[in-house]
């Protein structure tokens, strides 16, 4: 026992809480981008024209950063397919998604919807094999569902009824997500630098999203010196690029499922913003909501997710 004690050094401890420091890292950071995205809506900002902003102005800052490490994206027929799939999975189809649901309903309440991404996500790996079958973790799903049961069933629990559609919608985001979570772990080589990888991704989204914001007519002008619209996109684009870096980082060191784990925080800090950020105040349903998604993600976290 007096030897386990003494072997126990700060690197070991640092190394022990390194993945929990990232996840920790990417729910605050992320937490935030819901009640960003509001603001640039309110400014007069499209759901499209936004992903295009977030995508194109990431990829631009992450390129500079490769530029600073001597390490660019790589372009062959493997890397380009996993540049492809992040690009429409993890932002063009689920940032577009959230975007719109951003417009119609509270951050807090957004941040919520995303904590359904760890269950999906274990889900689907229990479907695919890659996951054993628990029946605590099935529990834990089961809860999930019933905490986006009491966002959308109860008249008084959103602000509007008619903003069911809108979180919905904001689930079918969640659920991309959980997918590219999957794809990342199972698809992309350890080797892959993911910082190149993002960089590469972001702009393939903001490429593919182009031709959509032209017929939409979607684009807005950007003012110089900068005024608080184009603080928020900037905030918007170094936020989400840094927290995506370490997201994808996580999934890479300690697989799709702890990193999914960055839902508890990204939803608590989400809340915590839009309450900040928008003094939004929240029906018992909700709350109640917001209860049982942590507890249903609790039971769904693997017991002892990093080695």
């Amino acid at each position: 026992m007096l030897n386990t004690v003494i072997n126990v050094t700060p690197r070991a401890i640092l190394k022990q809480c390194f993945p929990y420091l990232l996840i920790f890292f990417v729910g605050v950071t992320w937490g935030i981008t819901f009640s960003l995205s509001r603001m640039a809506i309110q400014f007069g900002a499209s759901p499209t024209g936004l992903t295009f902003c977030q995508a194109f102005g990431g990829g631009l800052l992450l390129l500079v950063v490769c530029f600073f490490r001597g390490k660019f994206p790589v372009f062959n027929r493997e890397y380009f397919k996993h540049y492809l799939v992040i690009a429409l999975v993890g932002t063009a189809i689920p940032g577009t998604m959230f975007f719109y649901a951003a417009a119609h309903v509270p951050a807090g309440i957004l941040a919520i919807t995303i904590a359904l991404v760890p269950m999906l996500t274990y889900l689907v790996t229990w479907m695919l094999r890659i996951d054993t079958f628990q029946i605590r973790r099935v529990v834990g799903i089961f809860l999930g569902f019933i905490a986006i049961l009491l966002l959308s069933i109860p008249d008084s629990s959103l602000p509007e009824p008619g903003m069911v559609k809108w979180v919905l919608l904001s689930l079918v985001a969640a659920a991309f997500y959980a997918t590219e979570g999957i794809y990342l772990e199972v698809k992309v080589p350890d080797s892959a630098d993911l910082i190149a990888l993002l960089c590469a991704s972001l702009l393939i989204t903001a490429l593919l999203i182009s031709p959509v914001i032209y017929f939409q007519d979607a684009f807005f002008a950007i003012s110089f010196p900068f005024q608080q619209f184009e603080w928020v996109l900037l905030s918007l684009a170094l936020v989400s690029s840094a927290a995506y870096v370490v997201f994808l980082y996580t999934v890479k060191v300690a697989g799709a499922v702890f990193a999914s784990m960055a839902g508890y925080i990204i939803t608590i800090s989400g809340v915590f913003w839009g309450i900040l950020f928008f003094q939004e105040v929240h029906s018992s349903w909700v709350w109640s909501s917001l209860i049982l998604m942590m507890v249903g993600m609790a039971l769904v976290t693997p017991r002892d997710p990093v080695n």
